[in-house]
């Protein structure tokens, strides 16, 4: 992944350190450390600070495909570790938080099912879909896509964490079933990050992964944050399975209103069928993960029914937390992109490069 600008002396310490590599000195390693100390000392919404989840973020993509010209054994350097688990702590405090749960059922896979599902259809969050659909504008639908990116340019790989951390039985089958749907069932070119990356070449967008990570929010960092958070600590299997069901049963009408949106401006099949696909893909894939991968899971392991509930809600919360951000942005004729700020590229020379190379962010 490209290596973003810093937005902070959190992610302007740990930058120097992983260009660094292995030669990282013991000084250098402190100066990260009390950074973050400060950062958490000091910040008013975790959720929303540019600094700790761009940090946290980089951490995280180390377990990923890793950072482009970034040693590959500072994966696993003892220093980083200790550092993001104290953000990711303070993370997971924040949505736990702010994250409201519904009340658990018994822990029966109907039970839990039908729980999920009035979850889903409960929601009020702001409707980024409905607006796209109707009203975005030709800039508005490249932002969509340059926000949507940061996920979906990796669709499926936070979630396949939980594959090895779940038990041979109905939720780990489930969950294999979905995601080799979500990996093209063994063709890359069906795969769903494979169809998005077309979408974005249609609007003439750059499809190099963290292309454009400098004008991502926070927010958007969080969302892709708590998957990973979710995915790559074993005892919270029970939420990342409980985020994915919600993610699966949240997905396939939204996805309609895109598709819309896009055919509305303009756009063909090459661009649509990422959207149409999933219209389809996930109608399907949120009855198998309500009912055998979440309620499979909670009549296998009922202790983790309560994690299931806040894995789930935490796709709602968050994507009722950004989706409001991105709405007042584009009902007012702003960006939802972040702007110029002393830690971060020029916004100007930004898409000016973009221009330059054929794209627009």
């Amino acid at each position: 992944m490209l290596v973003p600008a810093p937005r902070g002396e959190l992610t302007s310490a740990l930058l120097t350190v992983l260009q660094d590599g292995p030669q990282a000195t013991a000084e250098q390693y402190g100066t990260l450390d009390g950074a973050a100390g400060r950062v958490l000392d000091g910040s008013a919404d975790v959720l929303r600070d540019d600094d700790l989840q761009l940090a946290l973020f980089l951490l995280y993509e180390l377990h990923y495909s890793g950072l482009d010209g970034v040693d590959a054994d500072m994966e696993w350097q003892p220093e980083l570790i200790r550092v993001r688990r104290k953000l990711e702590a303070a993370f997971e405090a924040a949505l736990r938080q702010a994250v409201p749960v519904p009340a658990a059922p018994s822990p029966e896979a109907e039970e839990v099912a039908q729980t999920l599902f009035k979850l889903a259809a409960d929601d009020d969050g702001p409707s980024v879909s409905r607006f796209v659909a109707r009203h975005a504008t030709e800039d508005q639908l490249r932002e969509f896509l340059v926000l949507r990116s940061v996920y979906q340019l990796r669709e499926a790989d936070p979630h396949s964490w939980a594959i090895p951390r779940l038990a041979v039985g109905r939720a780990k089958a489930a969950l294999v079933e979905i995601q080799a749907d979500e990996y093209g069932g063994g063709r890359p070119e069906r795969m769903h990050s494979a169809l998005f990356a077309r979408t974005m070449e249609g609007l003439g967008l750059d499809t190099t992964y963290g292309r454009y990570l400098d004008r991502i929010p926070a927010l958007v960092l969080a969302s892709s944050n708590a998957m990973s958070l979710f995915g790559l600590n074993r005892r919270l299997r029970g939420c990342i399975a409980g985020h994915l069901a919600a993610f699966e049963m949240t997905s396939s009408i939204p996805n309609s209103f895109y598709a819309r949106g896009f055919k509305r401006a303009g756009y063909g099949p090459d661009v649509t069928f990422y959207f149409d696909e999933h219209v389809e893909a996930d109608a399907v894939h949120e009855q198998i993960a309500a009912r055998d991968l979440a309620g499979g899971l909670a009549e296998a392991e009922p202790e983790l029914l309560e994690d299931i509930l806040f894995g789930a809600a935490t796709v709602l919360t968050l994507d009722a937390l950004q989706g409001a951000e991105q709405l007042e942005a584009w009902k007012e004729g702003r960006s939802a992109l972040l702007e110029n700020s002393p830690f971060r590229v020029d916004a100007q020379a930004l898409d000016a490069a973009a221009a330059g190379a054929g794209v627009m962010a």
